[in-house]
């Protein structure tokens, strides 16, 4: 009889045992299908991405950066000539200039005073030669062009100091050409620094992208990588409401946001509204690829419960 309790004793331990196996193995698997879900949306969403900066004008970026470059050296240009322009009013003009070369020309030297013997009388000579006693010509008188006088001697003249070049000036009407800021560059920095696991910084690089671009085509996906991080950060509710913020941007994101929302209830154990999330998924988008991973979830705790 003892015998025959004992066995009857084991065998409904036993069958406890069991079920209570079966339920760890369907929780284990209901999870595992979760994660496997949650990397295939972050997969899908990263190859996605690569793929939208593989397919960004780069020609077009560099274009850009060579006609800023040009407007750069051309202002570089017109500063160098209004720096030289002010270095020549800048420059002294009260200082003495060096005398001209006086000009070399052959000057004739004054004639003699007659000696005083010839001026004291004498006896009447005899009558002289007409022709010697004609009167030579008065020299002409003495060019005073060619006559350069001597400068007085002059003290030394301290030279005046020159001042400083005064800082470039700026012609009005045209400021130094400004980079235009890069939205798309801003965006590939931030999601660097996503898949670099800094999810604090990146979350703050994102926002700062969607202040400055409220209405760039990237902005959606800039909120989603935000819930993304938090997500990555165990944050559950906090990456719930990111998750929400991405409808606010537009359609383009909304099907992954809707996903990603029905996993952030399951995680915080309210089974019934990630189900609805997930169904929102299927009927208002159902040919995208997150309505096929929200039907397997849908089957995956529909059978669980």
């Amino acid at each position: 009889m003892l015998a025959a309790m004992a066995i009857l004793a084991g065998g409904c331990a036993s069958r406890r045992a069991v079920d209570r196996l079966e339920s760890d193995v369907g929780r284990l698997r209901s999870e595992l299908a979760e994660m496997r879900v949650a990397q295939e949306v972050t997969s899908r969403d990263l190859a996605n991405v690569t793929s939208q900066l593989q397919a960004l004008d780069v020609k077009a970026l560099g274009d850009e950066v060579a006609r800023l470059t040009r407007r750069t050296d051309a202002v570089d240009a017109a500063l160098a000539a209004t720096r030289t322009t002010v270095e020549a009013l800048a420059a002294p003009t009260g200082a003495p200039s060096a005398p001209a070369p006086a000009p070399v020309t052959s000057s004739v030297p004054a004639p003699l005073p007659p000696p005083a013997a010839s001026t004291s009388p004498v006896p009447a000579p005899l009558p002289p030669d007409p022709a010697a006693t004609t009167p030579a010509p008065a020299p002409p008188p003495p060019n005073r062009a060619t006559i350069t006088p001597s400068p007085p001697p002059t003290a030394a003249v301290e030279r005046p100091r020159v001042p400083p070049p005064p800082a470039p000036i700026v012609p009005p009407g045209k400021p130094t050409p400004k980079a235009p800021d890069n939205p798309e560059q801003e965006y590939a920095a931030a999601l660097a620094t996503y898949r670099a696991r800094e999810h604090g910084q990146a979350v703050i690089d994102f926002l700062d992208f969607i202040a400055k671009y409220p209405k760039h085509p990237l902005a959606g996906n800039a909120q989603y990588w935000i819930g993304e991080a938090y997500w990555a950060q165990r944050d559950y509710r906090q990456a719930l409401v990111e998750f929400e913020k991405v409808f606010e941007h537009g359609p383009g994101k909304a099907p992954d946001a809707l996903l990603k929302i029905g996993l952030c209830y399951l995680r915080l154990s309210d089974v019934p509204r990630a189900q609805q999330a997930w169904q929102r998924v299927v009927n208002e988008y159902p040919k995208s690829e997150s309505a096929a991973m929200a039907r397997s979830l849908i089957a995956t705790h529909a059978a669980r419960r």
